[in-house]
């Protein structure tokens, strides 16, 4: 990214960032963040629900229940998962060492790690670190602090945006990271989401549960979900402009609705081996979660993915994802369409359709597989990828 590019990117008040390299990760390559909020700021977030849940998921949720957070404490390279009693001692050695320097209470430090599963966490490196990382703190550094959150990522994900009430303007800005072990439930990967909007706590929670379900959670490119995946949303307050109802509210869960979409979406196209950007828009459903139900089963098709990265109009296999997806459905009245390619309608082949318009759009970068159930009037959307002979390149070479 340039740095003009960089630039364009909302400063939020009361924010500060800093990253290091602390040498969790090879080739000094920056694996260790910390981003610090006002002592006004509220948080909010939102954890993994693997039965697995890493160490420092269990020491952030505990924390959190203090209400006195203002640091973020970030590791790439290991995820201190699967690590026991040990992991999670591990995780508060390395918040209690960084609440000496800050001079806060260990429960103001929410950590977080991402990485290889199952080994220890190497804590003199990263306690070793902490001086230069906490003497870094600065208002503009998002692009560093993006960097040292990624681990098979190949892209930084960073997304912002502003609004003016009343003449105040008011900031949101987010990072996150994450490119495979993707299909969040009730969280994402890692992202890390701040205004300096003054929101209540009740609010904020509201916002977080209704967005994250709208965006981080409705995208797939493996179906698989991490032990560490975490969804952070904080407003600091500082520009003073209440977004607790009327206009303020409304712009507020729009703009952090654009930032989550974007840095969703920033995922998906960064899905490791990815080649096209898919969406699967399924309407016309009896039920919402009907609708979810057969947009997941097309979204995580192994036999679909490969069609899409072969450029293959193979709608047969959209044919097999939709008829075992659970819920109501009747096969009779079904349409499906490749972007504005209709393939089947009303159960059967169109009678327009060609192989040569299916490969055509095939062949695009970004495709929208339609599904029409025509059974009623909910609808969902789930992003997801390809599957290509890279994904298995790289999740087969990961730790060697």
């Amino acid at each position: 990214m340039k740095d003009d590019e960089y630039n364009s990117f909302n400063q939020v008040l009361g924010v500060r960032a800093s990253a290091v390299a602390s040498g969790l990760k090879k080739n000094s390559k920056l694996d260790l963040a910390l981003i610090e909020f006002a002592s006004s700021s509220v948080f909010s977030a939102v954890f993994t629900q693997s039965h697995f849940a890493a160490a420092p998921v269990l020491v952030a949720k505990e924390h959190l229940k203090k209400r006195i957070s203002r640091y973020c404490l970030i590791n790439s390279g290991n995820a201190n998962a699967a690590t026991g009693l040990e992991g999670e001692r591990d995780a508060l050695r390395c918040c209690e060492a960084l609440a000496e320097i800050a001079g806060v209470k260990k429960e103001a430090i929410i950590p977080f790690s991402t990485g290889v599963i199952g080994e220890p966490l190497d804590v003199d490196k990263i306690r070793a670190a902490l001086p230069d990382l906490f003497e870094g703190l600065h208002k503009k550094n998002w692009l560093p602090l993006s960097e040292a959150i990624m681990t098979t990522d190949t892209k930084i994900k960073i997304a912002s945006c502003k609004f003016n009430i009343s003449g105040s303007e008011v900031n949101i800005t987010g990072v996150a990271k994450g490119s495979g072990m993707i299909q969040p439930n009730m969280a994402t990967m890692l992202s890390f989401v701040a205004t300096d909007a003054l929101v209540d706590q009740k609010i904020l929670d509201e916002i977080l549960f209704e967005v994250s379900a709208r965006t981080f959670n409705r995208i797939t490119i493996d179906g698989d979900t991490s032990t560490n995946d975490a969804s952070v949303l904080v407003s600091t307050g500082i520009s003073e402009v209440d977004c607790n109802e009327g206009p303020g509210l409304v712009e507020l869960k729009q703009g952090i609705t654009l930032v989550m979409r974007d840095l969703a979406h920033a995922i998906v196209k960064d899905g490791e081996g990815a080649t096209k950007f898919v969406e699967v828009r399924v309407t016309g459903g009896n039920k919402r979660e009907d609708c979810l139900s057969v947009a997941y089963s097309i979204a995580n098709s192994p036999l679909v993915k490969t069609a899409l990265f072969a450029n293959d109009p193979n709608w047969g296999r959209l044919v097999m994802a939709i008829g075992k997806a659970e819920g109501k459905i009747d096969s009779s009245i079904v349409d499906i369409f490749v972007n504005d390619v209709c393939l089947m309608s009303v159960g059967q082949r169109d009678q327009s359709y060609t192989e040569e318009k299916g490969a055509r759009e095939m062949r695009k970068g970004s495709i929208v597989i339609r599904v029409n159930l025509n059974l009623g009037e909910y609808e969902e959307t789930v992003w997801t990828t390809d599957l290509s002979y890279e994904y298995v390149k790289i999740n087969s070479e990961y730790r060697t």
